[in-house]
């Protein structure tokens, strides 16, 4: 007798690792854009239009963490929002956090002239601007001058990039050196002060700089002023990517990946992979989707059966640490599944599902009874600090969500 073959093709995706899920429903991902886009324009965006960043659970206090790239992940989040839904709240919120972010622009200082003050923060104090904490904001300030039709924000930014090109770009290795001293304008080309903590004395070069294509800065700068200076440090940068790549998918040389514990920072490697991404839409050359095609193999092997991505993973076999549960992981995996997928990578159209279905199922109530979280989606990080655990949850992991969810819409809704 042969097989039913509704029934038969649900075994074999379930033989073959897929949960199937029940149907979503356009209505759901619209409201949960909605919910989430108003918690990020009400409550993440405060009145100077900056992001509040971690959300202090068992004090019910916010915390100030590289201020200008949360700000700027939300200000992309809302764009998103805006274009799918219309709403002009999103666009105002956007505009407010753009006007923050532009007034960064250092225009006194006899050597950082020109810079942007993307103070880092958090366990490195206000001593130094570091280069990512620029480059991941500047996504949501370019798209909001594209939006808004007003150049003033994509100028700030391509600023910030001459600056940053002049100063820090090593082009010959094909990295940036990440520190620049806030005071002095000095970049540290032999020390970072991210290893204190380590105490790791004998620094490389490596140690002290990276490929630095997270927010692909140098692209938008090129696509903006039309300076093809930019365009060959972000190729330059890119082929650096494909070839310091390791065999197991991520950039195990550089932190916040750790090569002696094995372990590979949730959001790190995915935002190289969506920089090969737009390497690929800048050049045609399919090599850029090839290298993030294996940084998505390991993010699809590292979510669990039921959406989650945790914070700490491990190339080991060893199991990851499930203190936190971090949506913006799942949210950005989601974004570069997507964007394979619809290049013809279809074997992450399993996990593009577990991620919007795990969103869906994991934000908190519009009614809970803190209002700091109400609409939010969940992003805990749980770690000791000033005696005590420091657990939060975070801006971004709805800043990332509101920007898949739209992309799930294009993609899933066409």
């Amino acid at each position: 007798m042969k097989p039913n073959n509704r029934w038969y093709c649900i075994i074999l995706l379930t033989l073959s690792g897929y949960v199937a899920q029940a149907q979503v429903k356009k209505e759901e991902v619209v409201q949960a854009v909605n919910q989430t886009a108003r918690y990020i324009s009400e409550v993440l965006l405060d009145e100077e239009g900056k992001s509040r960043c971690d959300y202090n659970l068992t004090e019910g206090k916010w915390y100030e963490y590289e201020v200008p790239w949360h700000t700027g992940q939300a200000v992309y989040a809302l764009l998103a929002a805006y274009k799918l839904t219309g709403n002009n709240s999103y666009l105002e919120a956007a505009k407010r956090g753009g006007n923050y972010w532009a007034s960064l622009e250092i225009k006194d200082h006899p050597v950082l002239k020109g810079m942007v003050s993307a103070i880092h923060g958090d366990v490195l104090g206000e001593d130094f601007i570091v280069f990512a904490t620029v480059s991941d904001g500047t996504p949501g300030i370019y798209e909001l001058s594209r939006v808004t039709g007003d150049p003033r924000y994509a100028r700030v930014a391509t600023s910030a990039a001459y600056w940053m090109m002049k100063h820090m770009y090593y082009p010959e290795k094909g990295v940036c050196y990440d520190n620049v001293d806030s005071k002095t304008g000095e970049v540290l080309k032999e020390y970072s002060p991210f290893w204190k903590q380590k105490d790791k004395k004998d620094q490389k070069l490596f140690d002290v700089s990276r490929p630095n294509t997270e927010g692909w800065l140098f692209k938008d700068a090129f696509e903006f002023s039309g300076d093809k200076k930019f365009r060959e440090a972000y190729i330059n940068l890119c082929n650096s990517l494909l070839e310091l790549q390791g065999p197991e998918g991520v950039w195990m040389s550089f932190m916040p990946n750790f090569v002696e514990e094995q372990s590979f920072h949730p959001r790190f490697s995915l935002w190289y992979a969506e920089s090969l991404i737009h390497a690929f839409r800048l050049t045609g050359d399919r090599k850029y989707l090839e290298g993030a095609k294996r940084t998505a193999e390991v993010f699809a092997r590292a979510q669990q059966k039921d959406g989650t991505i945790y914070y700490n993973n491990y190339l080991n076999g060893r199991e990851p640490d499930k203190g936190s549960a971090t949506g913006s992981a799942v949210s950005l995996a989601g974004i570069v599944w997507i964007a394979l997928s619809e290049q013809g990578y279809h074997q992450f159209d399993a996990n593009i599902e577990k991620s919007v279905a795990w969103l869906l199922q994991n934000r908190y109530a519009e009614d809970h009874p803190d209002p700091n979280l109400r609409g939010a989606v969940l992003e805990t990080r749980t770690r000791s600090r000033k005696g005590k655990i420091w657990l939060t949850n975070r801006d971004i992991g709805s800043s990332f969500a509101v920007r898949f969810l739209a992309d799930y819409m294009h993609y899933k809704f066409k």
